[in-house]
């Protein structure tokens, strides 16, 4: 009787742990969701269904520091994400960069001026300035070395990194 109690235990045994590896936890798509106990966070800058993910660059007309209207949202996003992990410490530096043309000074002026501006507009949606960094590159960090029209527009730029 004892051999048949301890195959019925095992039995037991093995059907709990079976079950326990067959509950679905909440799915999420594969995205991890906060949990404070665990230690894993949803962290959305890595998650490429989020609206902040590989969207951190805004893009400024000839001579000028104006964010264009179009880049709301994108500013919205990371503003709530910052928001959202300042207890964490998120914080980003703002990179302002310019095309090649110009004097050096004047495009570290405006590279400066560019990413005072993405600043300003962060703060204007909550973000703590204490979480806002902002640098002038001018026109040492092209993305296109290209001399044409499209090289310039994309080098006219506030890059935001993360750190």
């Amino acid at each position: 009787m004892s051999k048949y109690v301890n195959v019925l235990t095992m039995a037991l045994i093995a059907l709990c742990i079976s079950a326990c590896s067959s509950v679905k936890l909440d799915d999420t798509n594969g995205v991890a969701s906060v949990n404070a106990s665990s230690g894993i966070t949803y962290d959305p800058i890595s998650d490429p269904k989020s609206s902040v993910y590989g969207k951190r660059t805004i893009y400024f007309a000839l001579d000028s520091y104006t964010i264009d209207p179009k880049y709301a949202p994108l500013l919205s996003a990371h503003a709530g994400y910052l928001k959202s992990f300042e207890k964490e410490r998120a914080s980003i530096i703002i990179q302002g960069n310019t095309d090649d043309r110009g004097a050096a000074e004047y495009n570290l002026a405006l590279g400066q001026r560019r990413s005072e501006a993405v600043k300003k507009a962060l703060i204007g949606l909550g973000v703590s300035e204490f979480q806002l960094e902002a640098v002038s590159f001018g026109k040492e960090k092209p993305v296109n070395q290209g001399q044409s029209d499209a090289a310039y527009q994309e080098n006219r730029r506030a890059d935001i990194v993360y750190h």
